[in-house]
């Protein structure tokens, strides 16, 4: 009788990947130890990276298209420092249509060869006062309501044979890894305030949350509230590697903090009784033109800190 361990469909993929892989790649950038996600409008990351080599999603198995603007449909290769690493230019999301195993499928690909730290980075919308729009969250933690409610990455066979059936995620967020954006920004000279810790809440979009929905994740404690990377984080820890989130605040969600909500109809009503007229104000919103914009702006911070954190890593090594 046979004991040797099936080969997962997973790992079948992998390795043809990884085959072609070897026809763009020059050897010494075959394996590299950092993989980083590119978040909207944070694209730009990748000007960091030298002797980079371009590889489109469309050649590989397993990868879908990204669809989202803001977001290529390429990985890039190559070195920041003294360290070999992988970025995702464009990320993949259930919204888009994509299954959770196509999401997670370029982190599997990534632990396959040979990355040890995960930097993702996205872009987020902040339910707290004092965490305003250009604010970076190192985050440490993460409320899934997908998570909870069924729509898990992990749902379904293993993986592979190998892996295990129960992740925790309370350790999800690498503490060396958090520390070591911190000493970056340090190193850096950004401001206290540039950084701060906290929690992010994954909603599965594509439309942005109502003011009660909120109200509802800041009450939670959620600091803030995005539509990816956490199918992300649970892949990369399937895979046992460290992962390390950086959210960039593009926007205040709406309703949350006083004063953003707009005045109630029950006040317009009142002021139309008093014999106050005003003009009819518009209820607040979101859009996605304002999450690029202020990508755009802060990307040359996102790619110093992203560059000295894993500079720090190498040298670490």
């Amino acid at each position: 009788m046979s004991t040797t361990t099936p080969i997962s469909i997973v790992d079948a993929t992998i390795a043809k990947n990884i085959v072609t892989l070897a026809e763009f790649l020059p050897v010494h950038l075959r394996k590299p130890r950092v993989g980083i996600v590119c978040g909207s409008g944070l694209g730009t990351l990748a000007e960091s990276i030298t002797e980079r080599v371009i590889v489109p999603y469309n050649v590989l198995e397993g990868f879908g298209e990204s669809t989202v603007p803001g977001h290529r449909s390429e990985l890039a290769f190559g070195k920041i420092g003294e360290a070999s690493v992988v970025a995702m230019l464009g990320r993949l999301h259930p919204y888009e249509g994509h299954s959770l195993a196509t999401v997670g499928y370029p982190i599997r690909l990534m632990a396959a060869l040979g990355v040890q730290d995960l930097i993702i980075t996205n872009a987020a919308g902040s339910l707290k006062a004092d965490v305003p729009v250009g604010t970076i969250v190192v985050i440490d933690d993460h409320i899934a309501l997908p998570l909870l409610t069924g729509l898990n990455p992990l749902l379904g066979p293993l993986s592979r044979p190998t892996s295990a059936r129960f992740v925790p995620l309370s350790d999800a967020y690498s503490r060396s890894l958090r520390l070591a954006a911190f000493r970056a920004a340090h190193a850096l000279g950004l401001s206290r305030d540039a950084l701060k810790e906290g929690t992010y809440a994954w909603v599965s979009g594509p439309t942005y949350e109502t003011r009660a929905e909120g109200a509802l994740l800041a009450s939670a404690g959620a600091t803030v509230v995005g539509m990816s990377t956490i199918p992300e984080v649970v892949a990369g820890r399937d895979e046992g590697v460290r992962v390390l989130v950086l959210s960039l605040v593009t926007n205040m969600v709406v309703g949350v903090i006083p004063g953003t909500g707009g005045r109630s109809v029950r006040e317009e009503h009142d002021a139309e009784l008093a014999g106050l007229v005003s003009d009819r104000p518009s209820t607040p919103t979101v859009s996605h033109e304002e999450v690029l914009a202020m990508g755009k702006l802060k990307a040359a911070v996102m790619q110093k800190l992203v560059e000295q954190i894993i500079i720090s890593l190498s040298a670490s090594a």
